[in-house]
């Protein structure tokens, strides 16, 4: 033996007596989470970033981020209605501003929250959107893994994250609790759920006017069951979604007809009173044509861009065959958009919950993602720069309706 140096048998460990073999080593891997909150987490942090780049640019500007975040263009009178109820009627340059335009779901949430918890409206009015947000980020992920795997879910809640107007979903405003009805309704349609179907669609109903879409939605796929099933062995629970579905949205255009004193012309007179009605887009194509001619706000020409870019999506969408529950959802949302007389700087906004709008550019990311990732990294990053920028701008500098 040499000194100072331990000696080591050569010995394999199995030929000696009672030696035994050491463990293998086993590399731990860690468990991946789970696709959805990867979703949420994405959503969330895409969200974040673009509610911090709000601020920096409202910052320039001299004003507050919750002064942004609740007090710009219709969010005070959400707040309004929260707190005072309903009863505020304007004049304005446009017509008569009544705030009975406004639907009661959100208004009657933020009401609920500021008496379960000791803050106010601003607050609890962003509580409820950022938390109807999340919840659509869920019912997003949800059908879009169903119907084309868990990548496409991820991706279609990433891309709906990054619109140019998604810095809608965090202020306090209403496409976010519109979108996350309209996500788990449409869901239930598609896993044959149908009374919770028709009750999230009365709910949608009771959240903004366009919330029409998910009933028709829920009525078309029912009728299209009942086709299929040649009128035999239609369960009860597809009738009784049938019967829900349309409760919201007609029960409250009903209670305004009888507030106002017309039962079924009503609530359409309100919105006529800010300028609102159904043309079939004539109006639109007109100011349209007036602003390409004449010029115009750069919001404009990016309503424009978007009003486009969703009727070639929409096209996309139908020739991809989706389930009809879908196509229709969409189809009504665009048509709402497309053919109201209302301001055309929000038609963007109004598309906002049209999220199927994005699954064949959500399947193409997650092709493209596959075999040139870095592509599909830089076709994001862009998107997503944009939309914080974009999204800043058009609440601080924006100088249009929202």
């Amino acid at each position: 033996m040499v000194p100072g140096v331990t000696h080591v048998s050569t010995v394999p460990a199995q030929g000696r007596k009672g030696a035994r073999r050491p463990p293998a080593r086993v590399r731990s891997v860690p468990e991946r989470p789970p696709a959805v909150v990867l979703a949420v987490g994405l959503f969330l942090a895409a969200r974040l970033v673009g509610v911090v780049v709000l601020a920096v640019v409202a910052h320039g500007t001299g004003r507050g981020l919750f002064h942004v975040l609740t007090h710009t263009w219709d969010t005070p009178w959400y707040l309004g209605i929260a707190e005072n109820g309903y009863g505020v009627v304007r004049s304005t340059w446009f017509g008569t501003a009544n705030d009975l335009a406004f639907f009661p779901l959100y208004p009657g949430l933020v009401r609920a929250v500021t008496e379960i918890v000791p803050i106010g409206g601003g607050t609890a009015g962003l509580l409820v959107s950022w938390t109807a947000a999340a919840v659509a980020a869920c019912g997003l992920y949800a059908i879009g893994a169903r119907l084309y795997g868990r990548g496409a879910g991820v991706v279609l809640v990433l891309l709906w994250a990054v619109l140019p107007h998604s810095v809608v979903l965090s202020l306090a405003y209403t496409e976010s609790l519109l979108t996350a009805f309209a996500a788990w309704s449409l869901y239930a349609v598609l896993t044959g759920r149908w009374v919770w179907a028709g009750t999230l669609a009365a709910l949608a109903g009771l959240a903004r006017p366009n919330g029409i879409a998910v009933t028709a939605a829920v009525l078309v796929a029912a009728a299209c069951e009942v086709w299929r099933r040649r009128g035999r062995d239609v369960p009860l629970r597809l009738w009784a979604g049938v019967a829900l579905a349309p409760l919201g949205w007609s029960g409250y255009v009903l209670w305004v007809g009888a507030r106002t004193g017309d039962l079924l012309g009503g609530y359409f007179a309100v919105q006529r009173g800010w300028g609102s009605r159904f043309d079939f887009g004539v109006s639109a194509v007109r100011f349209a044509g007036e602003k390409l001619l004449h010029g115009g706000r750069y919001t404009y020409a990016m309503a424009m861009v978007i009003v486009l870019v969703s009727v070639v999506l929409f096209v996309l969408l139908a020739l991809d065959r989706p389930p009809s529950a879908l196509l229709v959802y969409t189809g009504v949302l665009l048509l709402i958009a497309l053919g109201g007389s209302n301001f055309f700087a929000c038609k963007p906004r109004f598309l906002l919950p049209a999220f199927p709008l994005l699954l064949p550019p959500a399947l193409a990311l997650v092709r493209t993602a596959r075999t040139r990732p870095w592509h599909a990294t830089v076709v994001v990053a862009a998107l997503a720069g944009f939309s914080f920028c974009y999204g800043a701008f058009l609440v601080v500098h924006g100088g249009t309706s929202l």
